[in-house]
């Protein structure tokens, strides 16, 4: 297929400082789930700070851009979204002030676009995991990320939320009524501090700043998790069994996670604590079992086993805005080499994407789609965005995921020379 016909978003049109009449109400359209959740602000080092400057932000929930508002209003900022955010509402992003990425993709143009707001004299808001957490723990920060702080040479300030994934988890929105939230802004660095700094020492501040869990949080403050179905969705993140190693045959109900080979099954406490309600328990907390996935990954990463073998998926293409568009159905491989998709529309032309393993360091995932279409792989070029769903039982997107900052890993590990 040749997709190259379709009208492309264009991401080089330069950012619009929000319309002054639209501030005070994304004030107003954020402030009541700021109040229903009684989000505490913590502010350090922020006396006299003024725009322009960079704001780095943790991502949990849609929640974080509500709290943000708060946060920084009246102040006038840009924004950094995906381009899944924009659909049918081009007009109105851009002028709140969106800035559309594509995720996980090396884009000189958004780095202009950001250079651009700061020489406006506003601030330039990156949530730089560039996804939703899976389950509540700092997700992996690019390498670039130190370098563009040094470059744009203004204050550098950390925003980081605690509460919002376990009042919202990814991978079951329902809003579970958490309160209260919390978040901490930190002016991280100053342009003086900036540059006195290494590349490699920002990183380590920013990695050190971006540690998060909040599981554990919830526990530490003990706020309650009544939802009666808190633990549906949950099979999405903890898909391999610890008690006999299948993956993809977990499965919830009510508060409940079970695995239907060995039958074994654990119970979701409202602290969001895990009890077996037999035998051991391996894991209590939440992302124990999930890094503990991860363990195993990295081991077939580095034995070369890793695979997903050929599945079948479907692709819908998001060229632009205005929504997405059907490509057909085809084949997906994952393995050390990267992500292959190829296959033919309904008029038999064909279609394919190839992202080498080298150039990704992490990947972005859905759990149930828009709550119909199922989990899915989101791909990215620099030209276009495709959702793959994979089909069957026998894959998880999270696994892919693990796999994807493995191999990553792996490879700058080999590259890396010797001392």
């Amino acid at each position: 297929m040749d997709n190259k016909n379709f009208e492309r978003f264009d991401m080089a049109k330069p950012p619009v400082r929000t319309k002054w009449y639209l501030r005070p109400l994304t004030y107003l359209l954020s402030a009541p789930a700021v109040w229903k959740h009684r989000t505490k602000i913590t502010k350090t080092r922020t006396e006299g700070l003024k725009p322009p400057y960079l704001m780095l932000c943790n991502h949990n929930s849609f929640m974080d851009f509500k709290v943000l508002t708060k946060a920084i209003f009246p102040t006038r900022a840009n924004y950094v979204i995906a381009i899944d955010g924009f659909i049918g509402r081009e007009k109105l992003l851009r002028n709140v002030g969106g800035i559309c990425k594509r995720k996980f993709t090396n884009d000189i143009v958004l780095v202009k676009q950001l250079r651009r707001v700061l020489k406006n004299g506003d601030v330039a808001v990156v949530y730089p995991e560039a996804r939703y957490s899976l389950c509540g723990t700092t997700a992996i920060l690019p390498e670039s990320l130190g370098k563009l702080c040094k470059v744009m040479k203004v204050p550098v300030v950390t925003f980081i939320c605690h509460g919002n994934h376990v009042t919202s988890p990814f991978w079951n929105l329902h809003d579970r009524g958490i309160k209260p939230t919390e978040a901490e802004m930190t002016l991280l660095f100053t342009p003086e501090e900036l540059e006195k700094a290494s590349v490699d020492e920002i990183n380590r501040k920013l990695v050190e700043t971006f540690q998060y869990d909040d599981y554990r949080w919830q526990k530490e403050r003990g706020l309650r998790t009544t939802y009666k179905k808190r633990a549906e969705g949950l099979e999405k993140v903890l898909y391999q069994c610890p008690a006999c190693r299948s993956e993809y045959r977990m499965e919830t109900e009510g508060t409940k996670l079970r695995c239907t080979s060995c039958g074994k099954t654990w119970v979701l406490s409202e602290l969001n604590e895990l009890r077996a309600e037999s035998g051991e328990t391996e894991f209590a907390h939440i992302p124990d079992w999930y890094e503990w996935e991860r363990e195993n990954v990295k081991a077939e990463v580095e034995a070369g086993t890793y695979s997903t073998g050929e599945l079948d998926v479907h692709v819908d293409s998001l060229p632009n805005a205005k929504g997405y568009v059907r490509l057909g159905n085809g084949k997906m491989v994952h393995d050390k080499n990267g992500f292959r998709v190829w296959g033919t529309d309904d008029q038999g032309m064909a279609f394919s994407m190839e992202i080498p393993a080298k150039t990704q360091y992490s990947v972005h995932i859905e759990y149930e789609y828009l709550g119909k279409f199922g989990d899915c792989v989101d791909l990215n070029t620099l030209e276009d965005t495709w959702y793959v769903y994979p089909h069957g039982k026998d894959f998880a997107v999270t696994k892919m995921s693990l796999a994807t900052e493995e191999i990553y890993k792996k490879i700058k590990r080999e590259e890396t020379p010797k001392k």
